[in-house]
């Protein structure tokens, strides 16, 4: 029997699968993935060097975050924190209980660090990074023209 024609269909196939538009989207979100977490590494370098316990990551609220991320980049919603009260609210009925909240957003910036920076150099921003607070998300969303939305929620909540 042979199985080369049979190969070919397979490899042509695996080729169709992992067009460059494929990869391209699969690495977009694995970046925003990886973002999220080296946002999270540099809030918590800096909470633990000023002596705060370190925030751990929590699916609903980065859920929460993205969305408002995505509403700012497609300009559902604008740039800001329009809905705060809102978004805190389902977030408290999703992990009660909840005491606390705040939230951060960015936009514009293209690395982690350089989006940490710019929240450690506005006072606002600063005090919510290093206010008592113990799980937080992360939200990452691109606009059609490339601009980049963050947004990071932070709670805190009895364990």
């Amino acid at each position: 029997m042979n199985t080369r024609p049979l190969l070919f269909q397979l490899l042509f196939a695996l080729f169709i699968v992992i067009s460059p538009a494929t990869v391209h989207a699969q690495k977009g979100a694995a970046s925003y993935e990886q973002m999220t977490v080296d946002i999270l590494k540099y809030v918590n370098e800096h909470r633990v060097g000023i002596g705060r316990k370190p925030l751990t990551m929590n699916a609903a609220i980065s859920a929460a975050s993205e969305k408002h991320s995505r509403n700012m980049a497609t300009g559902k919603l604008p740039f800001g924190h329009e809905g705060f009260d809102e978004r805190m609210k389902k977030l408290a009925d999703q992990l009660p209980p909840s005491y606390s909240y705040a939230e951060n957003v960015a936009y514009g910036t293209n690395t982690a660090k350089d989006v940490v920076e710019q929240w450690l150099h506005s006072p606002g921003h600063k005090k919510n990074i290093e206010g008592d607070y113990n799980i937080t998300g992360i939200g990452i969303a691109k606009s059609k023209d490339g601009t980049m939305f963050y947004t990071q929620i932070f709670l805190k909540r009895d364990k």
